[in-house]
């Protein structure tokens, strides 16, 4: 996808409200329990609220008792992985592959048999309402992508 993305932070900070941009660009943490997606159970796509990628489908959502929104599989290509050390804890950063923006982290505590538990804040995401059968289309057409 090609996307008409800011090229400075000052251009970042015109785009996201403050709140957005304290976790998507300085890789800020929401409130755990008050997110605006944590209990949201919908058939659709959860995207990168910068630049608009999608990332997660909704049938990957699963209840962790976490706080914040959990999936166990990000779409093919979605997300980038990166070592985070910070705050005396090592754990794994997720961020858009997009945009680079902040978008949680990843725990391999999750119930199903992936293992893993992206643990994402509602800040960095949006949700686009799709049907079942466009999902499940979305995944038969993508299935060879799935990993």
């Amino acid at each position: 996808m090609n996307y008409d993305l800011p090229k400075t932070e000052e251009e970042w900070k015109a785009k996201l409200s403050p709140e957005q941009y304290a976790v998507l660009r300085q890789g800020g943490t929401d409130a755990p329990f008050k997110g605006a997606l944590l209990n949201e159970h919908r058939s659709g796509m959860f995207a990168c609220a910068a630049c608009g990628q999608q990332l997660f489908a909704s049938d990957t959502k699963f209840e962790s008792g976490s706080g914040w929104p959990s999936f166990d599989q990000a779409l093919p290509g979605a997300v980038k992985l990166i070592e985070d050390n910070s705050h005396g804890m090592r754990r794994t950063e997720v961020v858009c592959s997009n945009c680079g923006s902040h978008l949680g982290h990843l725990f391999n505590d999750g119930p199903t048999a992936t293992g893993n538990r992206f643990c994402m804040n509602s800040t960095s995401l949006q949700f686009a309402e799709q049907d079942a059968k466009d999902l499940a289309a979305y995944r038969a057409k993508n299935q060879d992508q799935q990993g």
